[in-house]
Formats: structure tokens, sequence, C-alpha cells
């Protein structure tokens, strides 16, 4: 299985040996998960746009013969563009996710209205938006109700769903929101999961892409060291037993979300010793909690982060290690990108 996914992520990529036939703009474009995934699945990204210094420096190098705009969205004009066939892109996610004020149209971060304006200007068959699962929640129904509304004046037929990475083969549990107009015909369906309960396939685990007890790629020095008031759940591979946002990883299942603020303490890690359930036991039969760092952990490195996200190996991330982390944490997973590129050819191609 390791073999495997890491073979077909990298199909194609960087090389254009299939022939696309339908055109793609990709907003917000960060590192280009989305763009890769669109262009496996027979999509040609024309335009890209991307401030981010270093994001810019990895898309140039992972799709050359992209046009990027490294400008602030609100100075494109994108009439020029007018009638490629899909306009894709993850806006800013700051102004939605849990972690954050919620604050949605009073914050100037939103840039749903810069895609909403694209849209309008390109007139394309079809656009796909990607943000948090908390974007379609009740605190932003109001909000999202009047986006919705706006992109169906466009004349768009529009569909929204959450969905997991882990359900379409990604060894990573990532849920996030999609939702995908279309101009003509029925609306779009989403792919039914490929993986998980129901399926008769198994999710892909993490073991599939990772070395547990040797690091691939430079090793992540980050120690993981003991809660001094550890909080204990039935799984010993949830609850907080050890300090840091990055929680241990059952290798035998898809591995936890990989976070933006990967790189430090938030980084998932691997229990090479198996020290984790047994601790899980002793504090469950009352042990004291222990202090110091945990012997045998260690911290999953920047390429294998990006192979939990579907990132092929030699995918050219550009920056300083903190930029890459967070690169690979922000991206859309291409495989998962693929699965809807795939379905949104086959629907823009009747």
């Amino acid at each position: 299985m390791k073999r495997s996914l890491k073979r077909n992520t990298k199909i194609g990529v960087l090389k254009g040996k299939r022939a696309p036939r339908l055109t793609c703009v990709d907003l917000f474009s960060g590192a280009g998960g989305l763009s890769l995934g669109l262009k496996l699945a027979g999509f040609s990204p024309v335009l890209a746009v991307e401030r981010d210094r270093d994001c810019c420096a990895t898309y140039r190098a992972a799709f050359p013969q992209t046009l990027l705009w490294d400008k602030p969205i609100q100075e494109c004009d994108f009439t020029p563009f007018s009638g490629v066939d899909l306009v894709a892109g993850g806006p800013p996610c700051q102004p939605f996710s849990s972690g954050g004020k919620r604050l949605a149209a009073h914050d100037p971060r939103d840039m749903i209205p810069e895609f909403i304006r694209a849209v309008r200007e390109i007139q394309p068959k079809a656009f796909l938006m990607e943000n948090v699962a908390s974007l379609f929640g009740n605190p932003h129904r109001e909000y999202f109700t009047a986006v919705e509304t706006e992109l169906e004046t466009l004349g768009y037929l529009i569909v929204r769903k959450v969905l997991n990475a882990a359900d379409y083969g990604v060894p990573q549990i990532r849920k996030r929101g999609f939702m995908i107009g279309v101009r003509c015909g029925k609306p779009f369906c989403f792919p039914k999961p490929t993986n998980g309960p129901g399926t008769g396939i198994p999710y892909v685990c993490a073991k599939s892409v990772l070395h547990p007890e040797t690091p691939d790629g430079e090793p992540n020095i980050a120690k993981v060291t003991y809660a001094k008031n550890p909080h204990l759940r039935p799984s010993p591979f949830d609850g907080l037993m050890f300090n840091g946002g990055g929680r241990p990883i059952d290798v035998n299942q898809p591995c936890r979300t990989i976070l933006a603020s990967a790189g430090g303490n938030k980084t998932p890690w691997i229990d090479t010793l198996g020290s984790v359930p047994l601790y899980h036991r002793y504090l469950l039969n009352g042990g004291a909690p222990k202090s110091g760092v945990l012997k045998g952990a260690r911290r999953l490195t920047l390429k294998e982060c990006a192979l939990i996200q579907s990132f092929p190996p030699e995918f050219p991330f550009q920056g300083k290690k903190s930029s890459r982390f967070r690169q690979v944490g922000n991206a859309v997973p291409p495989l998962l990108a693929k699965v809807l590129g795939l379905g949104l050819r086959r629907r823009l191609s009747r």
C-alpha cells in the first residue's frame, strides 16, 4: 500500500503527460495542493493567485507553465480569463475557524466576496470553494446563506458538503467544507466515499506512507513531554496525556489532521516504543503522572506530513521550515482534490 499511494500521486505531476481537456483558475492557491489534484484529474491550471512569498516560490517550482499573480486578489482583473471552465480556491479560513473569533464578514481577511467577484467576471462552467467545515455551521448560517444566494443569482446550481479526506483514500482524518456550483443541467453529485465504513475497503492507515521507526526526511527535534495534569479518554491515542497540540498517532489508522501550525509541539508524533498504551493503562489504574521527556517519541518530519497530506515525495516546497510546514498544513490534499476534479470533469463533459 505504501508504494502504491506514492506512485499514484506521482502520475503526471509536474510533467504534463496527460493532455487536459478543461482549464481552471486557482484562487488563494497556497503551495498548490488543489492545483495538483485538479491537474491529475485532467484540468490545466492557467492562472493561480497567491500573495505569500514562499507559497509563490513553491507554486512556481511545481507549476512553471501556469501564470501566477503574486499580488492581492483585490487588485486582480479576471475578465481576460472569461470562459475558463472552473474557478477553484480556498479563501482564508480565519474568519470562520472555530479557533478564531468567527467574525465572518466583519473580519478584514474575509475574501469570499473576492471569490464571488472572480466567478462573476470569469463566468466559468463551474466553481469549487473549499473552507473549514464550520463555515457551514450555525454561527455562520446567515452569512453563508447570503453567499449562496449571491452565487445562485449568477446562474449556478449549488451543492455543499463536509468531506473527510480519509473517506477518499487520504491517510488522514481531515474534515473540510466544499461548495460546488455548476451552470446548467443537474447539480453536481459528490463522489461516494471509497474507503471506510460501508465501502468494503478500509481506511488507508498512516503506516502506509510512514516508517514508524525511521524518520523520512530531516528529523523533527521537537520533544514530547508528559502532561502535569493528564486528561484521559477511552483510547490511549486521545485525551491529553502529553504536552502540546500534537498527539500520538495510531499508525494502524489514518493520521490526525496536519495543522498549519505543525513543526513544533503541535506536530503529530509516533510512539516507537509502544509506551503510550502502557502509560494510559498505568494512569487508569491510579498511577501518578510522570514528568520529563517521553522516550521513543518522535514527531513527524516535514516530508512525512506532506506524504500524509498525499503530496508526492518530490513536491518542491520552498522557504524556511516553519513556512513549509504551514504550506503543507494549509493545503487541500491533492488526492481529495483529484477525486473532486474527476467528478467535475465527468459532469462538465456531458
